[in-house]
């Protein structure tokens, strides 16, 4: 088996094996939209903007549940290699009266792993976030580890797959140490023009809680720009 193949076969592995609803767990029906855009800001295709808003609607999708607006500036070291650093508000309005204002700080390491000739990519992105809430004042330092491959399955379209784990790095009123998130995902890139993608799919969130857990089932759709 080809290194591609086997990359591929560990990934969907990984979705068919994100956890599913044990007795006591909580469960949700999402819908969560996205819109990316990247845009290059010197000659040399260097230093580039990225602007990025998400809608997520929860409790069975019928109401907005969270808003996250996150602005950043990159740099490009290498065709392969780029270095991060922004800003993200998110605005989370559970029902009842828990609103929760987070002003997150975040820098992360972007690193393409593959690319083949036949168009197939494995991309790694390593964010480490400092999380401030509104509510609580004390930093909540996380860090995420993402994983994504895409693989042409038609001459424009490809399969798009990924991995995130999120693991908090200490304690605080708002946030319990240890592995707190599990992002799985599987969908396929839809090109609208030579700049515009959108990608829809399936989402599976696994939220560690101190009680009962919860799972996310989510329809994820998302909007990409470069310019």
């Amino acid at each position: 088996m080809r290194a591609p193949q086997r990359l591929a076969t560990a990934l969907t592995v990984m979705l068919i094996a994100a956890p599913t609803a044990a007795a006591g767990e909580e469960q949700d029906f999402n819908v969560w939209t996205g819109q990316f855009a990247t845009i290059d800001i010197d000659r040399r295709d260097r230093v580039f903007v990225r602007l990025e808003a998400q809608e997520r609607f929860t409790n069975d999708a019928d109401r907005l549940g969270q808003l996250l607006l996150r602005p950043a500036v990159g740099y490009r070291i290498s065709d392969t290699v780029s270095l991060v650093g922004g800003y993200a508000y998110v605005l989370t309005n559970p029902p009842g009266p828990g609103e929760v204002n987070e002003h997150r700080i975040f820098q992360e390491l972007n690193v393409r792993l593959l690319k083949t000739a036949g168009g197939t990519t494995l991309d790694s992105r390593t964010r480490f976030e400092q999380r401030l809430f509104e509510e609580d004042g004390k930093a909540a330092l996380r860090l995420r580890q993402f994983v994504q491959l895409r693989a042409p399955i038609s001459a424009k379209n490809k399969a798009v797959i990924y991995t995130e784990p999120f693991v908090a790095l200490n304690k605080t009123p708002l946030q319990r140490d240890g592995l707190a998130l599990w992002r799985n995902f599987a969908g396929i890139s839809v090109p609208l023009n030579d700049k515009i993608e959108m990608v829809p799919g399936y989402l599976n969130q696994y939220v560690f809680r101190n009680g009962d857990n919860r799972i996310d089932h989510t329809a994820n759709i998302n909007v990409f720009m470069n310019f």
